[in-house]
């Protein structure tokens, strides 16, 4: 992982080089920090980890966005702490444990699996992540996955957006669920309706500012609406196979429409 960079005063980002993974820093007082989606190898959260002990930080509590496996990791290192996420994605970490821990096995191994997906649901109704420091507001939705949780900081306009909103990557659906593209149109729309919003921080890719934020937006609405169409198209993020072989098989599901 690259250093943190400050993209707005205390939220530090760091990107991984294995797909673009972000990880976001949110800092508080006293050297407190909440630590939000760390990822992703070993040596990244070992580098993530010694970093924040060089900036005289330690984590007070960790976040993750949504119940997979790259956005379910933690280190001893970043200490014995909280990890929150949404009542939906907590239920969906614990339910699918065992296949986090293979996919982290296949994809990133090495990690301490006693860690992955030990995720602390949210009190019923609470919209803030629990912790003393600055506000952080959890916008939740079904879009990409259960209780999928982006996080709004207020004081400072950032909006850490998990896995949407990217530059890099075309919406991928919670293929799962009997309405994938209408569920993600409802969290692209709870997203979009934020109105203060000077950065986004995605899931995968890079940080943008409000411009780029409302231009991704936008993007994803085109590309929702392209599905539910059902005629070929294509997507300047289609740059990979594997989003390719993704882009065709919601494709497909679409054209058949909600069960």
């Amino acid at each position: 992982m690259g250093r943190l960079s400050e993209i707005a005063d205390g939220v530090l980002v760091g990107t991984s080089e294995l797909y673009m993974t972000t990880t976001t820093v949110v800092v508080g007082s006293g050297g407190c920090c909440l630590v939000i989606d760390p990822a992703i190898t070993p040596p990244d959260l070992a580098m993530l980890a010694a970093e924040l002990t060089g900036r005289g930080l330690r984590p007070a509590a960790g976040w993750s966005t949504h119940p997979h496996w790259d956005h379910a990791l933690w280190s001893r290192e970043l200490g014995e702490v909280p990890r929150f996420a949404a009542p939906r994605a907590a239920a969906a970490a614990r339910a699918r444990r065992a296949d986090l821990i293979g996919e982290v096995e296949r994809e990133a191994p090495g990690h301490d699996l006693e860690l992955i997906g030990q995720l602390t649901a949210l009190e019923p109704g609470a919209d803030r992540v629990p912790w003393d420091g600055p506000q952080a507001c959890v916008v939740a939705h079904d879009g990409h996955a259960p209780g999928h949780g982006a996080v709004f900081l207020p004081e400072a306009g950032v909006l850490v957006a998990g896995d949407m909103c990217s530059d890099v990557e075309i919406p991928l659906l919670d293929r799962d669920t009997p309405d994938p593209v209408g569920d993600y149109r409802a969290g692209l729309e709870r997203l979009a309706a934020l109105t203060a919003v000077r950065q986004v921080v995605p899931g995968h890719g890079h940080a943008g500012d409000a411009a780029e934020f409302g231009r991704r937006v936008a993007a994803d609405h085109r590309y929702l609406d392209a599905l539910e169409r059902g005629a070929p198209f294509e997507d300047p993020r289609l740059t990979q196979d594997w989003l390719r072989a993704e882009h065709e098989h919601q494709r497909r599901q679409a054209r058949a429409g909600p069960r």
